[in-house]
């Protein structure tokens, strides 16, 4: 039930229009005063058809296809952020809960903004907005546009992603809210005593002293060491290299233990005031939220054989697979993951006659702390080993420490001239910053020792390189973002025009810097860890003081050496202006289009710390170097939407726009990097290019009484030179590069329901989107290396999405109830190569379950329940599973309290 509220008779009209409902009650007692206002108004209805009525008319009125996500949307899934929220929306999917894929087309083909402006990226590895960055709670609503417009980005693949953060208040609001939750895998994980200091000062200092070669001999010849009472001159100079090593962070005590429940709470105040002196209204709104997080999950990867047997896709176990060669090496792991993640908003308004403008400051932190505790092996007889055969396997314990953060600041405008025939102008101006910070990235290797019974027995370190990795990053992007459009509305006799003209501009600057350290066994051979005084998982007494001066550990400074690099620095700039018209004529057709001219820059330069005289910083900054890592293009994208209006119920909608993808920072310049997505180790190319694309849309929409809504809609995207991912294999591990293809074609259809089911039982109603769709993507196979398929679907691709709700809502307003259901079709992962199949990741059915009771008008205790299939992630590959991974039930309550 809704508040009661004193209203004017317009502003009655205008709620009877929003709030339409299949089993609502409107009652009104009124006594019409002389000022005509009514006293009293009731409106009791079903809260999500009432509150998605604006949101369903708002992409009515759009001219070109787009889908609009409500905040109280985003509330009934429970969805937390705008990553998986936006998975609810036709076509899109969620990919390693941060990127989403529109109609099947991998993040690079979509882009997102924030209140209409550019903002940089935290992600390492692309230029694209990992979204589980915006938390739910300060998002008003989300716009993902399909069909190409001249006022959006001409880097326009899937779709553009604007994110409408929450406005400043009519009147007084305030709340509080406070959650705990629990995950099934969560029970108990792995947790270390780690130090994030990142890299000491005297480590920074020996690098430029010995210039990144930490060597015996290097030491001895820089430092001018001679035979003393101190030692020989190696002597000497390996308690030069301990005392680095030893300055080094080696605190990782790894332990075992019961892990916290999902903890969280937010709050918000806001108020407007009417101000005397000019006669206009102050508003201000600041909000908060802090989330704490624990999941322990178990996973398996692995690289399958060559000739993989039949045998090998049945149901054998992991361990008969790798008995049977089904595999070059198998990796079991148990990864534990603390979440903490806060963000803060304050934004202040003032509003006068039809003039407004705003300021908000947004800032966000999103920490992940991931422990990984896994065993590796291969079948008997490998280059590596087999518990059951050899008695051996490898163990790595990694820890790792990724600090991600997004402050912004943005002012916003939008006037209305009555007097100069209605003119309208709006604007941003934007500056922005984010950053990640990786302090702590430390891998350790053993080799484990088993007895004739499969028990532990011991671990060791072998006598060769890379004992122990410890690596430092830190990534820093900043982005200036301005813009505004001028629009003229015209109306004459049946016909109504507006014309609008506009300009974007962005900024963008990158810095990437990566440190990386090995501690070497140079003994020649093994040592044990474990003497049975400490316990073998944690082996707390490895690089401590004592075992460092008593064996032959070294450190080096793993850099590449120049012109080779792994670090990289990049601008952007991109200046853009466009004209647009939307032409209603006598209310059923309506033509829209226009043209818009981007002129886009990007250089993208390998960099290397080991740089320290001329002669580096020549090869560096060379003028080919240069030349290579830059694009720069400038061309018209033009767009066109006609659209027949079918009265109020139903309308036609085709539209035409041409786009470009374009590569990201370090794509173009040869450093490397390990993808998130894949894990696999990847290599920037020179040379790649932008990929044209040519967009066709068709789309049908009814829209009938009570909310009740449907669409039907076809696409096609015919794509020049898209990029692509290329695989090569080694006997225990992958490598990637890009290539571009030759050409490559999306083309699928959609459709779109919201109905109610009151023949079924009252304030019971559907929602829901189906996408079949397909592509293929054609590769030179002069430039496909040794992949399988140079003909194949595009990477990231599912020839099915499906989502569906069914909803109740009770009409007393006290109770409200969700079951959501989200699938994806198997999707490439990974190309095949080497005769190996592609690698697919396999159907994810999420179900999850939503219940929200209201006790009066200013409390609400939602309660929920997420993958209630209790279904694992899969990846296979020859219909063999080379990838798992356990998500576990994860419930939730909730207790909000509005003031």
């Amino acid at each position: 039930m809704f508040k009661q509220h004193r209203l004017s008779k317009l502003t009655l009209a205008v709620g009877l229009g929003l709030f339409v409902h299949t089993n609502g009650l409107i009652a009104a007692e009124a006594e019409l005063a002389a000022n005509d206002e009514i006293e009293e108004v009731v409106a009791v209805g079903t809260r999500l058809q009432g509150s998605a009525a604006a949101v369903v008319e708002e992409r009515k009125n759009q001219a070109f296809v787009a889908d609009i996500l409500g905040a109280e949307q985003l509330s009934r899934t429970g969805d937390s952020d705008a990553a998986s929220a936006l998975r609810r929306v036709t076509g899109l999917t969620l990919v390693d809960g941060k990127f989403i894929y529109v109609r099947g087309l991998g993040e690079r083909y979509s882009s997102a903004r924030l209140n209409g402006a550019y903002i940089p990226s935290p992600d390492l590895t692309r230029n694209v907005v990992p979204l589980d960055i915006f938390p739910a709670s300060i998002i008003e609503s989300m716009a993902v546009q399909k069909a190409y417009s001249p006022d959006m980005p001409a880097a326009f693949g899937g779709g553009n992603i604007d994110i409408r953060t929450k406005s400043i208040p009519s009147d007084f609001v305030a709340g509080v809210e406070l959650g705990v939750g629990y995950n099934t895998t969560a029970d108990e994980g792995y947790t270390y005593d780690g130090n994030d200091a990142g890299v000491p000062q005297a480590m920074k200092d020996a690098i430029v002293r010995y210039q990144g070669n930490f060597s015996i001999n290097n030491i001895v010849n820089r430092d001018y060491l001679q035979d003393n009472e101190q030692g020989t001159r190696a002597q000497q100079a390996t308690v030069i290299n301990n005392q680095l090593l030893k300055s080094l962070p080696r605190n990782y005590g790894l332990k075992e233990e019961s892990l916290d429940p999902e903890m969280g709470v937010k709050a918000h105040i806001g108020n407007s005031f009417e101000e005397d002196y000019f006669g206009g209204r102050i508003g201000f709104l600041l909000s908060g939220a802090y989330v704490n997080e624990w999941d322990a999950q178990t996973r398996f990867s692995s690289v399958i054989a060559q000739d993989v047997d039949s045998s090998c896709a049945t149901s054998l176990d992991s361990a008969e697979q790798v008995a049977n060669s089904c595999y070059n090496t198998v990796k079991n792991s148990t990864v534990t993951t603390e979440n903490e993640r806060y963000n803060a908003t304050a934004s202040l308004g003032y509003t006068f006659d039809t003039h407004s403008i705003s300021a908000q400051q947004l800032y966000i932190v999103d920490n992940e702390d991931e422990t990984e505790v896994a065993i590796s092996q291969s079948p008997a007889g490998s280059s590596t080993f087999t518990i059951a055969g050899d008695g051996l396997a490898n163990r790595n314990h990694e820890f790792n420490l990724e600090e991600r953060k997004l402050n912004v600041s943005q002012f916003l405008g939008q006037h209305t001239f009555l007097d100069l025939w209605g003119v309208g102008f709006d604007w941003q101006y934007t500056r922005s910053k984010a950053t990640t910070d990786i302090p702590t990235n430390v891998d350790f290797e053993f080799r484990d020792q088993y007895g004739e019974n499969g028990r532990y027995a011991g671990s060791e370190i072998t006598g060769d390189d890379n004992r122990v990795i410890m690596s430092y990053t830190d990534m820093e992007e900043r982005v200036t973002s301005y813009g505004g459009n001028f629009n003229l509305p015209l109306m004459f006799d049946g016909v109504d025009v507006e014309f609008k003209v506009g300009y974007d501009f962005s900024d963008r600057a990158r810095i990437y810097n990566t440190s990386s350290f090995t501690v070497n066994n140079s003994a020649g051979a093994a040592i044990n860890v474990n003497d049975g005084s400490r316990d073998p998982l944690t082996n707390s007494g490895y690089l401590s003081d004592q075992f460092i001066d008593g064996n032959a550990i070294l450190v080096d400074f793993n850099e590449p050496t120049p012109p080779d690099a792994d670090d990289y620095i990049a601008g952007q700039k991109i200046d853009a202006g466009y004209g647009s018209f939307d032409v209603i004529y006598d209310q059923w057709l309506r033509i829209s289009g226009g043209i818009r001219y981007e002129e886009f820059k990007q250089t993208s330069v390998g960099t290397s710390s080991l740089i320290f005289d001329g002669e580096d910083l020549q090869t560096i900054w060379s003028a080919e170097n240069i030349e290579d890592g830059t694009i720069l293009e400038d061309d018209w994208f033009p767009a066109l939407s006609l659209t027949y209006i079918g009265a109020e119920q139903y309308q036609v909608r085709a539209g035409y726009g041409e786009t470009v993808v374009r590569p990201d920072f370090r794509e173009v310049v040869p450093v490397t990097y390990f993808d998130p997505l894949t894990d696999i180790r990847t290599f920037g190319r020179v040379g790649l290019k932008s990929s044209p694309i040519k967009n066709y849309d068709l789309r049908y929409e009814f829209y009938g009484e009570a909310g009740n809504s449907y669409s039907v809609a076809a696409f096609y995207k015919d794509i020049e030179a898209p990029i692509e991912t290329v695989l090569r294999i080694g006997d225990e591990d992958y490598s990637a590069t890009f290539v571009n293809g030759e050409t490559a074609e999306v083309y699928g259809i959609e459709a779109e329901w919201l109905q109610d089911l009151t023949f079924l039982s009252d304030g019971l109603f559907t929602s829901g989107n189906i996408t079949l769709s397909d592509s293929e993507a054609k590769i030179d196979p002069a430039l496909a290396g040794n992949l399988t398929n140079p003909t194949k679907r595009m990477t990231g691709h599912s020839e099915y999405v499906v989502n569906m709700q069914l909803n109740y809502d009770s009409a007393d307003g006290v109770h409200s109830a969700s079951l959501v259901y989200n699938v994806f079709g198997e999707r490439i992962l990974a190309a095949g190569v080497a005769g190996r199949d592609d690698a697919y990741e396999q159907p994810f059915h999420s179900l999850d379950l939503v219940y929200t009771w209201y006790p009066d008008f200013n409390s609400k205790v939602k309660f929920k329940v997420q993958n209630l299939l209790d279904e694992q992630k899969e990846v296979t590959q020859s219909d063999i599973v080379v990838r798992s991974r356990e998500e576990g039930v994860e419930f939730s309550v909730s207790y909000a309290y509005e003031f």
